[in-house]
């Protein structure tokens, strides 16, 4: 996972937990701004931005949400909290506790290294979950023969 919002959270959570769930050996690699969603300090405080995002669509219209709309004050608190109403209803789980279902089910969560260093974070910056840094050649090595998906 790349970015850190909370439209890009899921979904890698919900592939990755339908297949841990399945038996099928799942390791989820967190880079660049996709650490906010293992970090301690964010991962109850993702948000998403409507600014830029194309596909926001005005509730369950065809219509797309004006770009300028989606500049104005307050609109990602408001975007983020509709998103976590539609989600809640659906009877998703929030990131946290989906997290802790992939891994509790055999999932496996690692940081990257590069991003790590970058962004001045350690092991104690992230969610007990995450089992490790790891570098892009380790992941590699653990992923060598499985089919790869990158959100």
């Amino acid at each position: 996972c790349s970015k850190g919002t909370l439209d890009m959270a899921y979904p890698g959570l919900i592939m990755g937990n339908g297949a841990a769930q399945e038996g099928i050996e799942t390791h989820l690699f967190f880079t660049f701004w996709g650490l906010d969603i293992i970090r301690r300090k964010t991962v109850d405080k993702l948000t998403m931005t409507p600014v830029g995002n194309t596909a926001m669509r005005i509730g369950s219209t065809s219509l797309a949400m004006p770009q300028l709309l989606g500049a104005l004050p307050g609109m990602s608190s408001i975007a983020s909290w509709m998103m976590r109403g539609k989600i809640a209803g659906l009877a998703v789980p929030p990131v946290h506790e989906f997290l802790t279902q992939l891994t509790d089910a055999g999932g496996h969560l690692w940081a990257c290294r590069m991003s790590v260093d970058m962004m001045k974070l350690t092991k104690a910056d992230f969610i007990e979950e995450v089992e490790d840094i790891i570098n892009v050649s380790d992941f590699l090595d653990l992923s060598r023969d499985a089919q790869m998906i990158f959100v």
